[in-house]
């Protein structure tokens, strides 16, 4: 059978990916694919190590030689977002990806495709494998659960590597360099609730908030896209200043690292309220989609009668489901001073999930700057106060601080140059790199991160460029050669 990729270059890369592509590798349920590159490694003839948490390095040795060389870590994760339209029936434990090519870009149909980071791990894969490219010592690093919290990176036993020099291949905008990124913290917020029965004088709706592009948190996050979460709590706060109503149950969201796609609420309305609320409602969904009718023009608000579900939450409660998806925020907070168009300070309200007698709500922080991670989870554990609801908060992942004067920087400018025909541009990144957390287990790598285009990661959107990943291949080469011709 022949393969969607077959006639991509470079072909090795390729081919990997594809059999990645094949197999389950949500966060946390990553051995079949490491098991797969551990596989692969042993078929090559090269030196495979595993620390206690999971985390895989691969060993290729220095050609004959080159032995007095530097070594070389490439790293990559291993595990994916996995995330789907409502539609699309797909099953991430088991179901292999449905890979399709769509003129200049590799897609998925209907889920993520996880090109964060299988693009990374299978250059890594096609490096080591390649018997034309004479190097030293090369580690391939492979680490597993870092979208839900980079828990490879923390868990790492840097005894398994001797390398002082690292590419992280993590980034997704070609002709980039990156040489720092934001650390971040998650808040869950508990919301306690009572419920009530429901009456045989009310009718259900269902409200649902959808079509919109979700994406990246923290990528993403200045580019003015909607919360579904957010924008369903606007219009059922606009709907309670004129129709009286009981939530029974709302939920929207899904990963703290992705923008919220959907959302969706069962109201109770009396029968005698049941049209001016759907009205005020198709109103309010006129009016989002006009106010993000650039950003988002697939954003729909959709109101449907369903059964009356016999338990419901009361007014009180109702009413506190909705200050808190008002007054919790969403969005840029502050922009860099030091580094023109980065932005600085971010916050998601990532998910929201009720259950009997509660409120789950699920909200994710960033920043370069640490007293800044310190300020957003200060301003969420006060809001949740106002709210009366319990917050508990992880300890957070540190920022990766930039060192313009670094000396695999400075080759890598020239190596870049070389091979893209015009000069790199270098940048700090408002997201998550494992790069930070490494070198401060291992005592200090210079590192950089780099990658091709990727547009839509965190969504069922995700794309990655043809072209731009051989572009990404030449100048992973160019460096690599650049480093051991010294």
């Amino acid at each position: 059978m022949s393969r969607i990729t077959e006639n991509l270059k470079p072909e090795r890369l390729w081919y990997h990916f594809e059999e990645i592509s094949k197999i389950p590798r949500c966060s946390k349920h990553e051995e079949k694919v490491m098991e797969y590159i551990e596989s692969w490694a042993k078929g090559k003839g090269l030196e495979v190590k595993r620390d206690a948490a999971g985390n895989l390095v691969v060993i290729k040795k220095a050609n004959p030689g080159m032995e007095n060389k530097p070594t070389i870590i490439i790293q990559g994760h291993v595990d994916m977002v996995c995330e789907k339209n409502k539609e699309t029936v797909h099953d991430f434990s088991k179901d292999p990806l449905k890979l399709m090519i769509d003129g200049d870009w590799v897609t998925a149909d209907g889920t993520t495709l996880g090109a964060d980071n299988a693009i990374g791990v299978t250059a890594g894969m096609a490096l080591l494998e390649d018997p034309d490219i004479k190097t030293g010592r090369l580690e391939l690093l492979c680490t597993f659960d870092e979208e839900t919290g980079l828990t490879g990176a923390f868990t790492l036993d840097p005894s398994m590597l001797t390398g002082k020099i690292m590419l992280n291949l993590d980034s997704e905008e070609e002709g980039a360099i990156y040489i720092g990124c934001a650390g971040g913290r998650d808040s869950d917020i508990e919301l306690p609730l009572s419920e009530e029965d429901s009456t045989f004088e009310m009718e259900a709706l269902e409200v649902k908030l959808t079509g919109l592009r979700g994406g990246h948190s923290g990528l993403n996050i200045n580019e003015g896209r909607g919360n579904a979460v957010k924008l369903l709590g606007r219009a059922l706060y606009t709907l309670s200043k004129s129709v009286v109503f009981n939530i029974a149950h709302i939920d929207g969201g899904d990963k703290h690292n992705a923008i919220p796609r959907e959302a969706t609420a069962t109201i109770l309305v009396n029968r005698n309220a049941v049209e001016l609320a759907k009205s005020t409602l198709d109103a309010m969904g006129k009016a989002l989609q006009a106010e993000f009718k650039i950003v988002e023009p697939g954003l729909e608000l959709v109101v449907s009668g369903v059964d009356r579900p016999e338990v419901m939450f009361d007014l009180m409660s109702t009413d506190d489901i909705l200050s808190a998806l008002m007054i919790l925020p969403f969005g840029v907070l502050n922009m860099s001073a030091a580094v023109q168009g980065l932005v600085e300070s971010s916050t998601n309200l990532a998910a929201v999930h009720s259950e009997h007698g509660s409120l789950q709500l699920l909200c994710s922080h960033r920043s370069s700057i640490a007293s800044a991670i310190d300020w957003q989870g200060d301003m969420h554990r006060a809001l949740a106060d106002v709210l009366g609801a319990d917050i508990s908060q992880d300890e957070g992942y540190p920022g990766w601080t930039p060192n313009p004067d670094s000396p695999l920087l400075a080759t890598a400018r020239k190596s870049f140059e070389k091979a893209l025909g015009y000069e790199p541009e270098v940048k700090a990144i408002h997201a998550g790199l494992e790069c930070g957390i490494i070198g401060e287990k291992c005592g200090g790598i210079d590192t950089i991160s780099f990658g091709p285009t990727i547009e839509g990661a965190h969504s069922p959107d995700e794309r990655v460029g043809i072209k731009s990943t051989e572009v990404f291949w030449k100048c992973l080469l160019t460096l690599v050669q650049d480093i051991y011709a010294k």
